[in-house]
């Protein structure tokens, strides 16, 4: 197939340390490639993606706005679209990373324009969904359906990770705890920080902090930072990442939200690393309680649970990873997706 991925343009594809729906993009593009089919990448300078890639704007979009802002569509998204418009009956299928707005070019395409959604929220824009809805989406959890249930959905898919790139640990006593991902109440990182705190052990903190957050950092989980116990250590790259995770009792996920996937939980469990966390989102779609890690109802639970992952098996949590999370599993998945939905375009059923 001739497939064409519309990646968010936001940060470079994959990210050099934050951007997960990013790294999805960059590890569909490769699993797509080692499939044998020919993948091209609409994306921001820089990017660097198995297949071909379009740079439709020089540097990434972040760097050219001064930081994420969500409060419209930006215009360098429009020459995503305008490349696209340019090669327009080139594709077999064209595959929508960036939001609602790209479903507007359906109408135009010959081939399947099919949608995943990254987001954890009801939609930006509730009136491009009500007016979108017909069109195929892929759902990454069937947590995240709960946000947006009026859709049409023709399959999840969970996001998959280059599970070779991690080196797991899988024995041996680890040096703590370790949480990443976005310094946020949503995220609960206060939740880590007094866990940590009550029973006294290692937490090691990597992540962004966003002006929006900050006063709620400096009242909640700044205090509890003294820089040898509890410590942040900014944002990390991937090597980074790996050897925290490998090295850790465990990885914390509290979030307080519908997390529509937790990437950070896959890779902690190809990394051998049990993880605990809340009882939201897609988190018992991903981990196996008492078995990868460790699902509770609150913030006094998981404390409690933080003490007993030393009884998860390190190599069940990295077979999870393999027989599961893998890109080449995503990829596989969306293959067949794909697939049926070109099937259907031609013969003119409609899902």
């Amino acid at each position: 197939m001739k497939i064409a991925l519309l990646a968010p343009l936001w940060k470079k594809v994959p990210p050099e340390k934050y951007g997960g729906s990013e790294s999805v993009v960059a590890n569909l593009a490769k699993g797509l490639t080692e499939l044998g089919h020919n993948v091209t990448t609409f994306a921001c300078g820089g990017s660097e993606v198995s297949g071909k890639l379009v740079p439709v704007i020089e540097k990434p979009m972040y760097d050219l706005v001064g930081g994420f802002d969500w409060s419209g569509i930006k215009q360098y998204e429009f020459l995503s679209f305008f490349e696209l418009g340019k090669r327009i009956n080139d594709f077999d299928v064209v595959h929508n990373h960036m939001g609602f707005h790209p479903i507007a070019l359906a109408p135009f395409m010959k081939a399947p324009f099919i949608t995943t959604l990254h987001s954890s929220l009801p939609p930006d824009f509730p009136y491009l969904a009500e007016a979108f809805k017909e069109y195929p989406f892929v759902s990454i959890s069937d947590a995240q359906r709960k946000l947006t249930p009026e859709l049409n959905y023709v399959d999840t898919v969970f996001h998959g990770i280059d599970v070779k790139a991690f080196q797991p640990r899988l024995e041996g006593k680890g040096n703590g705890f370790v949480f990443v991902g976005t310094l946020s109440y949503n995220k609960g990182i206060d939740i880590a920080v007094k866990a940590a705190k009550e029973i006294g052990v290692n937490l090691t903190i990597a992540g962004e902090i966003r002006e929006g957050d900050k006063k709620f950092l400096d009242e909640e989980v700044f205090p509890f930072i003294d820089g040898e116990r509890i410590k942040f250590i900014g944002e990390i790259g991937h090597e980074e990442k790996n050897h925290l995770f490998s090295e850790a009792d465990g990885v914390l996920f509290p979030s307080r939200w519908n997390e529509a996937f937790g990437l950070v939980m896959a890779e902690s469990l190809a990394c051998g690393t049990p993880v605990v966390a809340l009882d939201n989102g897609a988190a018992s779609e991903i981990l196996r309680n008492g078995e990868t890690g460790f699902i509770v109802k609150d913030g006094i639970s998981f404390a409690e649970a933080m003490k007993k992952v030393g009884g998860i098996s390190r190599e069940k949590c990295r077979s999870e990873a393999e027989e599961r999370f893998d890109i080449s599993i995503m990829a596989k998945n969306y293959e067949k997706t794909y697939n049926r939905l070109i099937m259907e375009k031609r013969s003119g059923i409609k899902r």
